[in-house]
């Protein structure tokens, strides 16, 4: 049996290239003591990835050149030395990028593919959402009765972010997406009070247009102009959760800052970055408290959904420059 697996061959420098990686033919594994091999079904695709093909020191480890990529990714089990999990489960687990994966039990969590799609633990119901929760309600310290500012707000994260907000009494939401097609999703389908295409003027204005009144929390996903724009409508007391600024990943010059960081002063306001790692004890409650709304269909997800394992490079690559809509998943 053939287990098809991506590898990293050299750290991009700017945009990714397809010479940078390659698709490679290995034997599958084996599940060794305390393992399982799991038959990948979903595999994840996220922005953060980007950060992890440089070499650069960070919070979590480079890819290793020439060996299997790694992330999130949902399967069947077909073999277990491990108890507590059985041929036949499924489970979320963190060797994505390939087809088959043995994996370590402790790093196993077992899904149950009759309360939700597979996928949806990839995404509204896994490390995705959870990022949203604890972002928003711990980072940015959300209250009722707040005013919401979400860039990206059409991905994964951003439309579960603009979505908590309003089913926890959000005052107004606004969302930055960047077509029209994705602002009228924002309004119509997710509920935003607000939203606008980035492309179409600049942020500032657009931004101080539909938030009159100011906000209160900034959910970034993109930082430059973004995180300038919404420093500039920050209201007294105003919080800024920084989750990503995908608008810099592929810099090959450092980004220049906001220039107007001196109006947090003014406004006693907060930036405060963020990893979803740190905040697991949440699991539980955000568990508890958001799977009911995605199961009524109070909270709405969409996905993107691409087809086959050598289509997960091109998968990546959509997400960093904006195609997906809700979150990128690869099925295989």
């Amino acid at each position: 049996m053939i287990n098809r697996e991506w590898h990293l061959l050299s750290r991009p420098v700017g945009w990714p290239k397809p010479e940078d990686f390659a698709l490679v033919e290995a034997p599958v594994p084996t599940a060794r003591e305390g393992q399982v091999l799991v038959r990948n079904k979903y595999l994840s695709v996220d922005p953060y990835m980007r950060g992890r093909m440089s070499d650069a020191k960070s919070y979590i480890a480079p890819f290793e050149l020439g060996k299997a990529m790694q992330g999130g990714a949902v399967g069947e089990v077909v073999e277990s030395n491990a108890e507590g999990i059985a041929v036949g489960d499924h489970v979320l687990h963190f060797l994505g990028w390939r087809e088959y994966a043995a994996v370590d039990a402790r790093h196993a969590v077992k899904v149950d593919p009759a309360a939700a799609p597979l996928s949806a633990y990839l995404g509204v119901l896994g490390m995705t959402g959870l990022t949203a929760y604890a972002g928003l309600l711990r980072t940015a310290s959300f209250k009722e009765g707040d005013a919401v500012f979400v860039s990206g707000a059409a991905g994964a994260v951003g439309s579960q972010v603009g979505q908590i907000a309003k089913l926890k009494g959000a005052s107004r939401v606004i969302g930055s997406a960047g077509s029209d097609e994705k602002v009228k999703l924002l309004v119509d389908e997710y509920g935003f009070d607000a939203a606008f295409n980035y492309k179409n003027g600049p942020v500032a204005e657009q931004l101080r247009e539909a938030a009159p009144d100011g906000i209160d929390v900034y959910f970034d996903n993109v930082g430059g102009d973004h995180l300038e724009a919404a420093i500039g409508s920050l209201n007294e007391g105003g919080r800024i959760a920084v989750c990503g600024m995908i608008s810099v990943y592929n810099n090959t010059q450092p980004a220049p800052g906001p220039k107007n960081l001196a109006r947090l002063i003014q406004t006693r306001g907060r930036i405060e970055g963020f990893l979803v790692g740190d905040h697991y004890d949440l699991q539980p409650q955000f568990v508890q408290e958001v799977g009911p709304w995605v199961a009524s269909g109070a909270l709405k997800y969409r996905e993107t959904v691409v087809e086959g394992i050598e289509n997960n490079l091109e998968a990546f690559l959509g997400v960093l420059r904006g195609d997906n809509v809700g979150k990128m998943v690869v099925k295989l």
